[in-house]
């Protein structure tokens, strides 16, 4: 992978851009890649309130992000182009292969659709592929400016979106050791995500653990009523109802269910440049057993 900048920026894997202006500059051309972006949107996304200095500042550091390319690979500086005319401005030259947004992107949507289809085993693969792909938060070593950090909290929701993903699919699939574990590792960071609460009561429930999963929506309540205040919606009342039942089948239904329906969101929508996941039809959910997926 020639660029990474899902995590801190890299180059050919692992020489790092010192400067954080040219840091910046090289992720927004590479979430633009092959787009040129002019100077005066530079300016914008560089600094929230540019200085006067903006314009001269961006071509010194054009200068020098050219001779970090070349440290990292000799001639790499001649992916940067200088476009004139109408669309004026800077762009790179990176293919999708080259990059691990796109890679991201792609697995995901694939994965998601895997899902949709039903092929749980090949939705688990292509997955935990594309999550290996993140090193860390996007834009943490970037000037946080409010297009920076709307591209931050669209890239994170992505991320999210296919950690879902691949839980439910784990959990479809029957494979559980340590599920719980790692669900709880997300909701740490993200624990307004109604999903994984969800997800993870189902973990119990499949277990046989029912106090687990009453433990885990009681918790849910708490974040949704008490923290947000919202009503607890019907599909977390679903769940509830198969833990009190101890009702493994149908946690596994409700999650099958709602896989299903789920509409997939435009994975990384925000960046502009890069292909996102488009919304997937559904497939019809299948009549899972408790017994069949546990044996």
């Amino acid at each position: 992978m020639l660029f990474r900048i899902l995590g801190h920026l890299r180059v050919q894997e692992a020489v790092e851009v010192r400067s954080p202006t040219r840091r910046a500059i090289l992720t927004a051309l590479l979430l633009r890649s092959g787009h040129p972006i002019g100077m005066t949107e530079l300016a914008e996304l560089l600094w929230d309130d540019p200085p006067s200095s903006a314009g001269a500042n961006i071509r010194s550091h054009f200068t020098g992000l050219r001779r970090d390319l070349d440290r990292a690979m000799p001639g790499l500086s001649h992916r940067i182009k200088t476009c004139r005319g109408i669309r004026s401005g800077y762009r790179i030259e990176a293919g999708p292969e080259e990059v691990d947004l796109p890679t991201f992107v792609q697995q995901s949507r694939q994965g998601s659709a895997c899902l949709a289809r039903g092929e749980v085993d090949r939705a688990i693969t292509v997955l935990e592929d594309a999550l290996v792909l993140w090193r860390g938060p996007f834009g943490q070593d970037l000037p946080m400016t409010r297009w920076f950090d709307a591209h931050a909290t669209g890239l994170r929701n992505g991320r999210l979106d296919t950690y879902e993903d691949l839980f439910t699919a784990l959990l479809i699939a029957g494979r559980t050791e340590m599920l719980s574990y790692r669900i709880e590792t997300v909701i740490a960071e993200a624990p307004y995500r109604q999903r994984l609460w969800e997800l993870l009561a189902a973990v119990y429930c499949v277990q046989g653990d029912s106090a687990g999963a009453l433990s885990v929506l009681k918790r849910c309540r708490t974040v949704l009523v008490e923290d947000l205040g919202l009503d607890v919606p019907p599909s977390v009342e679903a769940i509830r109802g198969a833990a009190l039942t101890w009702d493994g089948d149908e946690a596994l239904r409700l999650v099958v269910g709602a896989a299903a329906a789920r509409p997939r969101p435009r994975v990384a929508g925000a960046v502009a440049g890069h292909e996102a996941a488009r919304p997937l039809r559904a497939a019809p959910a299948p009549r899972l057993t408790f017994q069949e997926r546990t044996g």
